[in-house]
């Protein structure tokens, strides 16, 4: 049987646009890109439904680099607990600090406080269930690994597609930061086409085998929904447009060819008449 996959791209707190995604799709297996927390209002709330859908088999989720900066600071001070050494304790709140200057600030006033000491349990649980890349096969099933030419895939990952990059010699890390104007970036054999977040844009577009879907949701409130299936076509994108200020989005870059979505209008809970470009 084939499973139908969603992929749901940078949330940064918007839990009422994720419950938008689960009542358009409600039988559906979401693939989530990362940035779920930081920005937006309902970091924890987003969070909690995530790995809800994840206990019901209904979700996978992957790392944004917002959760590899929140990421940083606890796992320096686990290591600091059992070392007692000073210095895992300053490398602890420098990357503490690193997640709150780059948007972890919201989540810590959303709390109320935030220390590393009294880390949220549930956050916790959430940085460690995530991985960086997955592949999505014509089935419906996701692969830790690419399956290979003889089976078709569409690459889904936070930033870019996993490659060596002078930056990131790592290419577990280069998938969590590398923008589009530094590919194009190579993909496996067998992968037709990659997903991706990161970068925000007015309009899901295209760049040579890459699709950006990042739309700004947490300022603009549209929010994009990729429903991967044959790996040789294009995915249908629906259009989530919920509260929010779509006029942000006039200072996001334009790059690439802009691909038509059909918007869906939360206010009325309809679809538009037709497929359109928004810019």
């Amino acid at each position: 049987m084939t499973r139908q996959v969603v992929v749901i791209p940078d949330l940064h707190g918007r839990a009422d646009l994720l419950e938008a995604a689960i009542r358009q799709f409600p039988d559906a297996h979401f693939l989530q890109l990362g940035d779920a927390i930081d920005r937006g209002p309902q970091s924890m709330a987003t969070v909690a439904r995530l790995l809800e859908l994840k206990e019901q088999g209904r979700a996978t989720l992957l790392m944004g680099n917002h959760e590899r900066m929140a990421q940083e600071g606890p796992n320096w001070y686990a290591q600091y607990m059992g070392t007692h050494d000073m210095g895992d304790y300053r490398r602890a709140m420098e990357g503490y600090q690193w997640w709150m200057r780059a948007g972890g600030e919201t989540v810590r006033k959303e709390l109320g406080g935030l220390t590393l000491e009294q880390f949220p349990p549930l956050l916790l649980e959430y940085l460690r269930e995530l991985r960086r890349v997955a592949y999505v096969t014509a089935d419906g099933a996701i692969h830790d690994q690419a399956p290979g030419p003889g089976t078709p895939s569409v690459l889904v990952s936070h930033a870019a597609p996993p490659v060596k990059h002078q930056q990131y010699p790592n290419p577990l890390s280069a998938a969590l930061w590398l923008r589009p104007f530094e590919g194009p970036f190579p993909l496996p054999e067998g992968v037709v086409y990659s997903i991706h977040g990161h970068t925000p844009v007015r309009n899901p577009t295209r760049l040579n085998r890459h699709v950006y879907a990042d739309l700004g949701a947490y300022q603009t409130g549209r929010l994009a929904l990729l429903e991967v299936g044959n790996p040789q076509l294009h995915p249908k994108i629906r259009v989530l447009c919920g509260p929010g200020q779509p006029e942000r989005a006039n200072k996001y870059i334009q790059f690439g060819e802009m691909i038509p979505v059909t918007p869906i209008d939360l206010a009325e809970g309809r679809p538009g008449e037709r497929p359109y470009y928004r810019a």
